[in-house]
Formats: C-alpha cells, sequence, structure tokens
C-alpha cells in the first residue's frame, strides 16, 4: 500500500521549489498571472512590467503551437492499419480498404467532439504554462473536458528514463464546492468557511494507474480507481526533457537575460523620459523679470520683464537614451526571432518579397522541431488514447482493437517534413525548368503526381478538386470527336463511331 495522498505530496513538494522559483521570475517578465507569487489572492495586486515584448511572445508563440498542433478542420492524427498483420491473417486488400474509410469516419467523429469541447481553449491555456513554467498537467474525467492544473498545484516523479512514477495534486476548496462523500471525511461542519485541502494521488503499478483522494488523510468514498496504462486521465506535460529531472524548463527560462536587460532599458528610458518631459522655467533672481508676473500672465498677455532672465532647464540626457534605445531594438530583434515574431525579424527595406516572408517564417518555425516531437508523443498521442477512451464509454466510438490499429500523430514534426518535402520538390522541377525547358518537363513528369503530392505536402483534399485520369481521357477522346467533326463533317463521324464500335465488339470463336 503506497503512502497517503498528502505525504506523497509532501514528499515530492521539496524538488519542486527551483522549478516554482524559476517560473515565477519568468511570468513577471511576461504574464505575472501566469505564476503568480505564493500567497497570492484575490485582493493581490500584480506587477505590471515595462515591456511588452514578452507577453506579446508567449502569446504568440503559444497561438502558433496550438494551430500546429491541433489545427482547425483537420485531423492532428491518423488511425493506421497494420496492413502487415491483416495480411498474415488472409486479409484481402478490399477489407483493409473498408477498415480504413471506417476509420476516417471515426476520427470526423473525434474531431467533431474536440471541436463541439472546451479542448482548445483548456489546450492554449496549457501551453502558456509550458513556455512560461516548462510544466502542466491535464487532467481528463469521465465525463468530458480537461482542467489544467499548474505547477504549484501538483508533483510528480519520474524515472531515469523520463517514465512518470507518481503525481500528487493540491486543490484549495471551499465547504460548499464539495460533494456529499467529501463531506463526509470532510470533518467540518455544514455552512463552513475555511478552506478545505483536497489531496490526489496516481501512482503507477505494474499493469496501470491506481488513483485516490483523500481529506483530512481519509480517503473518499468511490473515489479510487484504476486505469490501464494508456488511458491515465491524468496527464504530465513539460516543454524540455533533461536527463534525471522530474519538470522540464520553459522556453523563457532560456531567454530570461534578454528580458530581465529589457525590461531593465525599458524602465530607465520611460522613468527618463517622463522626467525629461517635465517643463519648468527658471528665472533670474537678480532679473528684472518677476517670476509671479510670468505665472500670472494668461496666454498672449504683454508683460515687462527681460528675456534672457528666462530660461528652461532641460535634461541633455538624448545620447544617452539613444545609446538605451539601440540596445533595445538589438534585443527586440533577438526575441523576435525566438518568439516566432515574423514582423520583428523581417529585415528593414523598401522591397520585401511574400516569399522572403513566407521563408523567413517555414524557418522560424523549424526551430521548434524538438519541441513538436516531445509534444507529440507526452500531449497529443496520450490525449488521442484518453479522449478515445472517454468518447468509448459514451458510446460515441466503437471499440478499436489495439493490435490492428493504432493512432499516428501527423501533426508538428511531420507537417515539418511535409513542408520540406513540398519545398525540395518545387525547387527540383524549377531547378529542371531552367535546364531542359518547361516543354519537356511537361514530356517527362506526370502532372497528376505531382498534384497529388503537392495535396498531400498542404494537407489538403482533392477529393471532387483534381480531375482522375478517367475524366482526363474522357475529356480528351470528346476534344477528338469535335475536332474530327470540325474537319470531315457527319458523316466522317459516323463512319468513326461505327469503327471504334466494332473494334470494341468481342470477337466470337468458331
Amino acid at each position: 500500500m503506497h503512502k497517503s495522498a498528502e505525504g506523497l505530496y509532501n514528499s515530492l513538494e521539496g524538488k519542486r521549489y527551483q522549478y516554482l522559483d524559476r517560473a515565477r521570475s519568468s511570468a513577471k517578465l511576461t504574464l505575472p498571472y501566469v505564476m503568480p507569487d505564493d500567497g497570492f489572492g484575490a485582493h493581490s495586486r500584480l506587477d505590471t512590467p515595462f515591456q511588452g515584448i514578452g507577453a506579446r511572445g508567449v502569446n504568440n508563440l503559444a497561438s502558433k503551437l496550438l494551430l500546429a498542433l491541433l489545427p482547425p478542420n483537420a485531423p492532428f492524427f491518423r488511425l493506421a492499419v497494420d496492413e502487415y498483420g491483416l495480411a498474415q491473417e488472409g486479409a484481402p486488400p478490399e477489407l483493409v480498404t473498408e477498415i480504413e474509410t471506417s476509420l476516417q469516419q471515426v476520427e470526423e467523429s473525434f474531431m467533431e467532439e474536440v471541436s463541439r469541447g472546451t479542448y482548445r481553449t483548456a489546450l492554449h491555456e496549457a501551453l502558456k504554462q509550458l513556455i512560461i513554467t516548462g510544466n502542466a498537467l491535464l487532467y481528463v474525467p469521465d465525463d468530458g473536458g480537461i482542467r489544467v492544473f499548474h505547477l504549484d498545484r501538483f508533483c510528480v516523479e519520474r524515472d531515469p528514463m523520463g517514465n512518470v512514477l507518481s503525481i500528487a495534486t493540491k486543490e484549495s476548496l471551499s465547504y460548499m464546492s464539495l460533494t456529499p462523500e467529501m463531506k463526509e471525511v470532510c470533518g467540518h461542519h455544514e455552512g463552513s468557511k475555511d478552506e478545505i485541502n483536497l489531496y490526489t494521488a496516481v501512482c503507477r503499478q505494474e499493469k496501470g494507474w491506481k488513483v485516490w483522494q483523500e481529506i483530512n488523510g481519509n480517503i473518499i468514498p468511490k473515489s479510487e480507481g484504476f486505469y490501464g496504462l494508456e488511458k491515465n486521465p491524468f496527464i504530465p506535460l513539460r516543454f524540455t526533457r533533461i536527463d534525471g529531472e522530474d519538470y522540464g524548463r520553459g522556453y523563457v527560462e532560456e531567454y530570461l537575460g534578454d528580458l530581465q536587460s529589457l525590461e531593465a532599458l525599458t524602465q530607465a528610458i520611460v522613468e527618463g523620459s517622463a522626467a525629461a518631459s517635465k517643463v519648468l522655467f527658471l528665472v533670474n533672481p537678480n532679473g528684472t523679470t518677476r517670476a509671479k508676473t510670468l505665472a500670472d500672465s494668461p496666454n498672449g498677455a504683454i508683460t515687462q520683464g527681460n528675456a534672457q532672465d528666462v530660461t528652461t532647464l532641460q535634461v541633455n540626457k538624448f545620447n544617452d537614451f539613444r545609446v538605451a534605445q539601440e540596445t533595445i531594438n538589438v534585443i527586440k530583434d533577438r526575441l523576435g526571432h525566438a518568439f516566432l515574431l515574423t514582423s520583428g525579424t523581417v529585415r528593414q527595406a523598401e522591397r520585401v518579397t511574400a516569399e522572403e516572408i513566407r521563408m523567413l517564417g517555414m524557418e522560424l518555425e523549424s526551430a521548434l522541431g524538438g519541441l513538436y516531437s516531445l509534444l507529440s508523443s507526452e500531449m497529443q498521442l496520450p490525449l488521442v488514447n484518453r479522449l478515445m477512451e472517454v468518447m468509448n464509454k459514451k458510446n460515441k466510438l466503437p471499440k478499436i482493437p489495439k493490435d490492428v490499429v493504432k493512432p499516428i500523430i501527423i501533426t508538428g514534426v511531420e507537417a515539418l517534413g511535409r513542408g520540406n518535402d513540398l519545398q525540395k520538390l518545387d525547387l527540383f522541377l524549377a531547378g529542371a525548368a531552367q535546364v531542359v525547358g518547361p516543354q519537356a518537363i511537361a514530356q517527362f513528369v506526370k502532372v497528376s503526381e505531382y498534384f497529388k503530392r503537392r495535396a498531400i505536402s498542404l494537407g489538403i483534399k482533392t477529393d471532387g478538386l483534381v480531375k482522375s485520369d478517367e475524366e482526363m481521357a474522357m475529356e480528351a477522346q470528346q476534344m477528338q470527336q469535335m475536332q474530327m467533326a470540325e474537319k470531315l463533317g457527319p458523316a466522317g463521324i459516323k463512319a468513326v463511331s461505327d469503327q471504334v464500335l466494332a473494334q470494341q465488339e468481342p470477337t466470337s470463336e468458331v
């Protein structure tokens, strides 16, 4: 029997402190509400950073990651059939085609469920947590939906290979929000306003995950459960995988030095500009002009005085501010590349082509290939397995044999790979056209195959869009008949048609 859920949480809490400190430092320079200081409450106040590049970069990167990992109106996974295994069992190719057609309908039903639910909103929040703090915990209950636990609300333990061994969460709830089963073991009277700590433990066993909840050391009735190894409702996420560490590191932490420098320089310029913008007039105390006369005179008034007696106070720090501003621009360019802010990385010139901007965007997104790999294995694949289990319990999906059909992630790195294939394909055709000419390309290249590969690279369905070989042959035949009709007339067309029909009739053997 494992230790209590509260004991498990307390034993793992000590290893989390350094990650929390770094996460809070990163949040202060980007989005402070993502990970506020310890003790933050409803009446607390968050400090606003002087620069907004950090917040803009995090929001931009989170949005791009969400679109890349969960593209709208397109599935982010594919149910692949083990064709070799089916062939060994003697299944005909027609059966494999029917299975793939049925699996495509399952994929569409799955994506409809994702679109109807709040999954994208929750995953966008989780991506912000990953970018800033490096860690997040997804909880997918049996009744649907997703809840995101922040780093200060959960602890995780991993083995040297990075596999999760145990997870512990802590929630502070009011008495009114407790279920009847929780009220039985909480030990508080009705109407109590004290916060009650709910602990949840998730421990890995040989064949699955054991889950239970506790309040005040007492196990809540009906809270104990057991899930398969690939059906755990708790999915811990990390932004980077570091060997030997239980938690990940945030993306912002890698550029914390630039953000701290930008914050200090921006604060200096803002405060210095505010001081320089203050207008003060100095009057010579030994002159003939009186300060009270100037202060009481309305605009356009005529007064007695000497202009040499009045001067304006100036800071004369323009050169210092210019040095700071140039340093800020350099740091902004570096952060623009880091957070995929294309508008900040495009060169300043009169003529910047759209192709140059597109290539720059592809270059920036390719830099996140390692992140896509980690999220596809630790977020997308477990999420697909869990959501399919939830939909199976609701009878929204048929049961799929695991030994024959397995989900495969087709976004992220796979999408980058298809984009690189498209780029190479276009370069091949463009280079060949320059060497041998466009007419040779039309002679040697199959246009239909090129359209097919280009559509696959772009993720576009060509059903009803691109003409098939049969349609092309039929149109060519019709065009040939029209040309013959113009040359030979109706009698010639009839003779040719009779000849074609005679050739198509099977010859009878005597």
